[in-house]
C-alpha cells in the first residue's frame, strides 16, 4: 500500500512539473556549465572540474560508429592539434556504453575522451536527450576555461562542427 501511495506521489509530480529530461530551462550562453561525471571508454570518470582552465568543446552525438557520428568524430580527431593550440580539449558523450566507445575511439583512433551517458542524465541536463530518451541529440557546447557555455551549437554540422568550434575560440580568444 506504501508503495502504491508513493508511485502515484512520484506520478503526479511527473504530469505537474514534468519529466526531468523536458522540465529544464534551456542553456544560455554565459551561464555556468551543468556538471557531470561519466566513465570514459576506458573507465576513468570524467567530471567538468577535469577541463578548468581550457576551453572545452562537449559533443553529444546520436550512437557510436554511425556515418554521421564517424565523421564529426573524425573531423574533430583531425584537428586535434589546432584545438590543443587553442587551449581546447574535445569531449564526446553518447548514451552508447564503454565498451562501444572502446571499439569506435580505437576503430577511428580518436584521441579524445567519449563519454558513456547510459541513463541519459548528462544529455537531459544539457537539453541534448531526444524526448523518447533513448538517443542523444546532435548538440555541441563550447565551455570557456572558466566552465560557463561560450557557445551552443544545435544540431551540430558534423562535417563543419570542429571547424566552427576552432574558428569561435579565435574569436572569444581575440586572435
Amino acid at each position: 500500500m506504501k508503495s502504491l501511495a508513493i508511485l502515484a506521489t512520484s506520478m503526479a509530480m511527473v504530469l505537474f512539473f514534468g519529466s526531468p529530461a523536458t522540465s529544464a530551462e534551456p542553456l544560455k550562453v554565459g551561464q555556468p556549465a551543468p556538471d557531470f561525471s561519466l566513465p570514459d571508454q576506458d573507465g576513468k570518470t570524467r567530471t567538468l572540474a577535469d577541463f578548468r582552465g581550457k576551453w572545452l568543446a562537449l559533443y553529444f552525438y546520436v550512437k557510436d560508429d554511425t556515418p554521421g557520428c564517424t565523421e564529426q568524430a573524425c573531423k574533430f580527431r583531425d584537428d586535434i592539434h589546432a584545438l590543443a593550440e587553442l587551449g581546447a580539449q574535445v569531449v564526446g558523450v553518447s548514451v552508447d556504453d564503454t565498451a562501444s566507445h572502446a571499439n569506435f575511439a580505437k576503430k577511428y583512433s580518436l584521441p579524445f575522451p567519449l563519454l558513456a551517458d547510459s541513463k541519459g542524465e548528462t544529455a537531459a541536463r544539457y537539453g541534448s536527450l531526444r524526448s523518447d530518451g533513448s538517443l542523444a541529440k546532435r548538440n555541441t557546447f563550447l565551455i570557456d576555461p572558466e566552465g560557463r557555455i561560450a557557445r551552443i551549437y544545435l544540431s551540430a554540422s558534423t562535417s563543419r562542427n570542429s571547424a566552427e568550434v576552432i574558428e569561435d575560440v579565435k574569436k572569444l580568444k581575440g586572435s
